[in-house]
């Protein structure tokens, strides 16, 4: 009995030795405005033990000691470090400071995040836990909608088929960047979101710079630029596990993990997550796995290697066809959810449109800190992407007599594969076909930045890219038939008679490369910073046609365009809370690759591809305080020499191009946005975007048959004045944000966008006296989006609820429309945003 109080006795003391040396550390993080700072790092120095702040930028966290010091950290912000003790265990409000020198920590500093009251842009930043709070269900780019100049749809409405404008650019004029390195595709442009579905778990901090930006890449955006930056090595030890759940069918569950910066200088985080649905459309379901990996060693204080990969592989099918208003108004449903391109085949649902794609990316960062005033970063990457979309061949897909009964019910799938079998030996009438495509594309980005002097910084260095992109069609599915005719004797497969597998119509490799060097001269002394920044880059365009018209491929000529941009700018602090901006830049850019050659099947150069020039000038002013902080911008941006090609159908059946050059464009406009908060718990945010974005003058268009390459006619289009379409030109946004409880908050988000103007081919307005008629203007809306975030614990883990209803009052709405040659309600082609919808998410962290 004696030994057993003895061991009691003992175990007592060390259970009192173990609580009595650690210590409970609370506190809050905030900016300089002392708005808080959620997905703080928080971490006890020189040990892995920490915490990540909430979304009201509190934090708790126990050491192992009853004193010491917390480092905190957070993505574009001044690291900090503060001493607790016991005594001293509540830090009540911790002030982190924006610097340009913390993003040093980063894993990929070759493109800069803006710094407020020093980067001479206009910007907005969204942090991880607003992502988190608000996006739900929505597509990735929507959760920028409430940003100036910013107009964000899902398009179609399929998974991963958003769309974005700024400022009245699309995404070809967009820069969208991941960990620094460029997505946008090579040929044409274009960022297809549902490749990177994924983000949303990983994403740290997303950037939206407006007009010149502040990257540091040779190839220059017109737009802006979108920055995404994901977790690294400023992640904690620790994980979680997430589950979400919305209409039609909507589920998503996940994990994150992360081991923190460990003892022997790795750190290894990884997310995964799976997601599927119907759809808010009819027809549109949908399927996909999301993961990322990052690898990082800190081999000692002046080097860093990182790996990353991110990608998801995902299907889901899409609304390729536009309804006109009434047709979509004589459906069922009233419209929001018609889909003609799907129906049932054996039962189950089948789509005439379909699209599933995997494109993963791969980085290795190295970060070299050569000496106190010099800082190395280089990215070398790889992209390798494959898959494809459904294509059609045959009319039965689009016959109303070919449907489950009126023109607005699903296709009948079983009746087109019974006439096929019916065929026999006379071969299929219509089939399903896929467009694959296919690249591989390599690169590099390395940036040195030096102090020259204790005012003056240096940065400079290369972005090279070298990519080969394969598209074909091949028929994959011959519903029921023998096999499909190829009628087309000037094709290698014409006259042949085409089973699955075996490819048609087109069949060519596209290669792209481009090589420049950038360089930078940054003044910065007290209240004055200045810069200024030139490039150069050499786009090199050459293409291989596999279906030719003879026995032999044909291989085009190479084809080079010389590139250059040259922009500066100024930000004064007039003082503590004030200042004012300034930026100019002029840019003359090479044409994309799907603009040099006279279509997609002919390796012939088009003589009057000529380089796109911008000149562009912006100013802008803010203040900050405790209470109340906004920001006020005017840009003006001319955009010239400006190159497009229209397709349409001929009356024959003959695929009509015509190429327009020569088109100048104004986007010009004011943006305003604030936030205000009265009192603690309230946080009011808003923003208003004026734009005037149209086309200033008439254009020359050289139409020909797409298939031979013959000219039908020349001359003048007659496109002055016409509306930039398909962006709404004037948008206003007011989010209110109120603190119920200590966790927990409710939001309230109203959206309004206007003077939205439908697509139309330009090429139509051949008479003088067509200039006096605009594109058709949709009708303006208005949203609301509502959210619901409540803080709790599960088993003493820290736990997040999230709801949120979009489109709150079911409001119907055109997001987008087509005219083609006509300019009016009856006619235009649309989709339609879309109405009500809901998610419930939990996330819990361990």
């Amino acid at each position: 009995m004696r030994n057993f109080k003895n061991l009691l006795f003992v175990a007592l003391l060390l259970v009192t030795a173990t609580v009595l040396g650690q210590t409970k550390i609370t506190g809050k993080v905030v900016d300089d405005t002392n708005q808080p700072l959620p997905g703080a790092s928080v971490v006890v120095k020189g040990t892995t033990n920490g915490t990540s702040t909430d979304f009201d930028g509190k934090f708790t966290l126990t050491a192992d000691a009853d004193s010491g010091t917390i480092v905190i950290s957070f993505i574009g912000f001044n690291k900090r470090e503060v001493s607790f003790s016991s005594a001293k265990a509540d830090l009540k409000t911790i002030k982190l400071t924006e610097d340009a020198g913390a993003l040093d920590e980063i894993v990929v500093t070759a493109t800069s995040f803006a710094i407020g009251r020093k980067t001479p842009v206009a910007v907005s930043t969204v942090k991880a836990a607003d992502i988190e709070a608000k996006l739900g269900s929505q597509e990735f780019p929507e959760i920028l909608k409430s940003t100036p100049g910013v107009y964000a749809t899902k398009q179609g409405g399929g998974y991963g088929d958003g769309d974005i404008n700024l400022r009245g650019f699309r995404t070809q004029n967009i820069a969208v960047m991941i960990n620094g390195i460029p997505v946008n595709d090579m040929e044409n442009g274009a960022v297809y979101w549902s490749n990177w579905a994924g983000l949303s778990d990983v994403t740290s901090a997303m950037q939206v710079q407006r007009g010149l930006g502040a990257s540091k890449v040779a190839v220059p955006s017109i737009g802006g630029t979108i920055n995404i930056i994901s977790k690294s090595t400023d992640a904690i030890k620790g994980g979680a596990v997430t589950m979400s759940t919305g209409n039609n069918g909507y589920q998503k569950y996940g994990m994150t993990l992360s081991t923190g910066m460990m003892d022997n200088g790795f750190a290894v985080t990884a997310s995964a997550s799976k997601v599927s649905g119907e759809g808010y459309v009819d027809g549109l379901q949908f399927e996909g796995t999301n993961y990322f990996l990052n690898v990082s060693k800190q081999i000692n204080d002046n080097h860093k290697l990182s790996f990353n990969a991110i990608g998801t592989i995902q299907e889901h099918g899409q609304r390729f066809n536009r309804r006109t208003i009434a047709e979509y108004r004589a459906t069922e449903q009233g419209g929001k959810r018609f889909n003609p391109d799907w129906g049932y085949r054996d039962g189950q649902v089948e789509n005439s449109s379909f699209n599933s794609y995997h494109k993963p990316q791969l980085s290795v960062n190295y970060d070299w800190t050569i000496s106190d005033k010099t800082f190395l970063t280089t990215s070398v990457y790889a992209s390798f992407g494959s898959g494809g979309g459904r294509r059609t061949q045959g009319t039965k897909f689009t016959n109303n007599d070919y449907r489950l009964g009126d023109i607005d019910q699903p296709i009948d799938f079983d009746l087109i594969v019974a006439e096929n079998k019916a065929s026999g030996a006379n071969g299929a009438t219509d089939i399903f076909a896929s467009s694959e495509n296919s690249h591989e594309w390599y690169g590099i980005l390395s940036t040195l930045k030096t102090d020259l002097t204790e005012t003056l910084t240096f940065s400079g260095g290369i972005d090279a890219r070298d990519y080969v992109g394969s598209h074909w069609y091949e028929v994959t599915d011959l519903l029921g038939g023998e096999y499909f005719y190829n009628d087309d004797l000037e094709e290698k497969t014409g006259g042949q008679a085409l089973k699955v597998g075996d490819r048609f119509s087109k069949d060519y490799d596209g290669h792209v490369g481009r090589y420049g060097l950038f360089a930078q001269l940054e003044y910065s002394k007290n209240d004055l910073s200045v810069f200024f920044s030139s490039a150069v880059s050499n786009s090199v365009y050459s293409k291989v046609d596999r279906m030719s018209y003879g026995a032999e491929n044909r291989e085009s000529e190479s084809a080079d365009f010389l590139g250059y941009s040259t922009k500066a700018g100024a930000n004064f602090n007039i003082d503590d809370a004030q200042n004012v901006f300034g930026n100019i830049g002029y840019f003359s850019r090479a044409p994309i690759f799907d603009n040099i050659f006279d279509s997609d099947y002919s390796v012939d150069l088009y003589d009057g591809a000529l380089n796109e020039k911008v000149f562009s000038v912006e100013l802008g002013y803010g203040f900050k305080s405790q209470m109340f902080s906004a920001n006020v911008n005017l840009y003006n941006t001319s955009w010239l020499d400006r190159f497009m090609t229209f397709s349409l159908p001929g009356a024959s059946g003959e695929v009509i191009t015509s190429n327009v050059t020569g088109l100048d464009a104004l986007h010009q406009g004011l943006e305003i946005d604030f936030l205000f908060k009265p009192i603690e718990k309230l946080a009011i945010t808003g923003m208003a975007s004026l734009g005037n974005w149209r086309w200033k003058d008439n254009a020359s268009a050289t139409t020909f048959d797409e298939a031979t390459g013959d000219i039908i006619s020349s001359g003048t289009v007659y496109a002055k004045d016409l509306k930039v379409s398909n962006a709404a030109q004037t948008t206003f946004a007011l989010g209110l944000k109120y603190d119920l409880l200590d966790k927990t908050s409710v939001s309230l988000d109203y959206n309004y966008a206007g003077d939205n103007y439908a697509t139309m081919n330009v090429t139509s307005r051949t008479d003088e006296a067509d200039s006096g008629i605009d594109t058709w203007k949709m009708p303006n809306f208005h949203l609301f989006d509502l959210g619901l975030r409540h803080g709790f614990e599960i088993a003493g883990l820290s736990s997040t609820l999230n709801a949120n209803v979009n489109n709150l009052f079911n409001v119907e709405y055109i997001s987008n429309a087509n005219n083609g040659s006509n300019s009016n309600y009856d006619t235009a082609q649309v989709y339609y945003g879309a109405g009500r919808t809901f998610s419930l998410g939990l996330k819990v962290k361990f």
